[in-house]
């Protein structure tokens, strides 16, 4: 059996931030939902979270995760007193409790479960995850034999100079015999430039201390400030890309890009500089994204090309050409062969196939048929004050500049609306529609 603690009550105060720490974004999710994430796939029979600093707000953002145990921590004393208060909660449990923190969310899922088998395999009472560091100033030191087993731990400050030239150093990622561990975690005590009670001091308690070694260091990154987010963040960036360019996308400047877990994309994507897509997207085959686009929570068909527009949860067809200049805002349906032009906003409406929206429109909680032709300027007055009202046009049917379609109205099939016209009435099957107020002149007006 396996029980999985996670480290999520620190203040986090270098971040500066009204936030948590640990409910910090990275790459489009928190921190602490990246840690729940990662050992996600040993299927744990407890998940615990220790939470102290904000707990309300942790465990408001947490909510949805079944299964999920809060544990508080009042105050913060340290790692070693964070842990201690599950000893309660996991009374009578036999098996490994596997501690992670909340502020390190790099770890690969297949590291963490690297760690597990091999404290199983090797029967230790405990199982630490170390790195080797180009710089690790600062980093507590570990000793141990070829065989992996764990001598001792001897903080920065405490090393020799000899000592000070072993780059093994101890990530803070460890896996437990639960019921060894419980028997000495009251004998941690606080005697320390912290005055806290540390996790580490457990190692010299147990007889068995073993360790293994992270394949990538910076796998083991953790969250303190701004700066460490930001080199988090573009870790993150830089692993999604490589996925992708070795699934067959093209990004032209990779380092201008960015992209969430929850994107997926067919072959033969080109992604041009600064685009960004956020959320859960998926790209169909041969879409050209970009420059300068910002795709979220959006489904794009094969063949669509976005340039220098906002595509923000909406869905396109295939074959569709986006901007320059177009915001395609939610609950927009743009079905296949559509061109969408030049500063064109559509919301909450479908745009039948192969219609266009050349340029400088808006299309709001409307229903336009196939081969539609939206003339420049045309808008859906689709608000009385009150409400939101709806536009039907009919297949075939075009607008002529600087039309007002006001809602609600229904225009019929093979329609044609005359330039500057305003109307406020149905129209039927291939009728002409003008609404303009009469011509007037005044010469020697001035």
């Amino acid at each position: 059996m396996l029980a999985v603690a996670i480290l999520a009550a620190g203040k986090g105060t270098r971040m500066k931030s009204c936030l948590p720490k640990v409910l910090q974004p990275l790459a489009g999710s928190t921190l602490v939902e990246r840690v729940l994430t990662s050992c996600s796939g040993l299927q744990p029979q407890r998940r615990l979270l220790i939470v102290g600093h904000q707990a309300q707000e942790v465990q408001q953002q947490l909510i949805d995760w079944q299964g999920l145990e809060f544990v508080v921590q009042q105050p913060q004393n340290g790692t070693g007193h964070a842990v201690q208060q599950v000893l309660p909660v996991l009374e009578g449990f036999d098996g490994e409790l596997l501690v992670l923190n909340g502020d390190v969310p790099l770890l690969r899922p297949s590291t963490i479960e690297h760690l597990v088998n091999e404290h199983r395999s090797s029967g230790a009472d405990v199982t630490l995850l170390t790195a080797r560091l180009a710089d690790p100033t600062g980093y507590g030191r570990v000793f141990s034999d070829q065989q992996g087993r764990v001598s001792t731990i001897v903080e920065h400050r405490d090393c020799s100079d000899e000592q000070r030239h072993n780059n093994l150093t101890n990530a803070g990622i460890y896996c437990f015999n639960w019921k060894k561990l419980a028997a000495v975690l009251p004998q941690l005590c606080s005697d320390n430039d912290q005055g806290e009670l540390y996790l580490t001091d457990t190692v010299a308690l147990l007889p068995i201390a073993m360790h293994v070694e992270v394949a990538d260091p910076d796998e083991v990154n953790g969250i303190n400030d701004r700066c460490q987010l930001a080199n988090c963040e573009a870790l993150l960036q830089e692993r999604l890309r490589n996925h992708w360019l070795k699934e067959g996308v093209t990004f032209t400047d990779p380092a201008s890009c960015t992209l969430s877990e929850d994107c997926q994309f067919g072959r033969d994507v080109v992604i041009e500089p600064q685009t960004h897509l956020r959320g859960c997207c998926n790209i169909g085959d041969g879409c050209q994204l970009g420059p300068g686009s910002l795709i979220e929570n959006a489904d794009l068909g094969h063949g669509v090309s976005v340039l220098h527009s906002v595509v923000r949860d909406a869905k396109v067809g295939n074959e569709v050409a986006i901007g320059p200049f177009s915001h395609l805002r939610p609950g927009a349906d743009i079905a296949d062969q559509c061109r969408i032009g030049n500063f064109v906003e559509i919301k909450k409406s479908q745009i039948g196939e192969g219609s266009k929206v050349n340029h400088l429109s808006y299309i709001g909680d409307a229903q336009l048929g196939r081969h539609v032709n939206v003339g420049a300027g045309t808008i859906t007055a689709n608000y009385d004050g009150v409400r939101k009202h709806l536009t039907v046009v009919g297949d075939n049917s075009k607008t002529g500049a600087n039309s007002v379609l006001v809602a609600p109205i229904v225009l019929g099939s093979e329609v044609t609306v005359g330039a500057g016209s305003t109307l406020t009435k149905d129209v039927p099957n291939g009728a002409l529609a003008l609404g303009r107020s009469k011509q007037l002149i005044k010469n020697g007006w001035q």
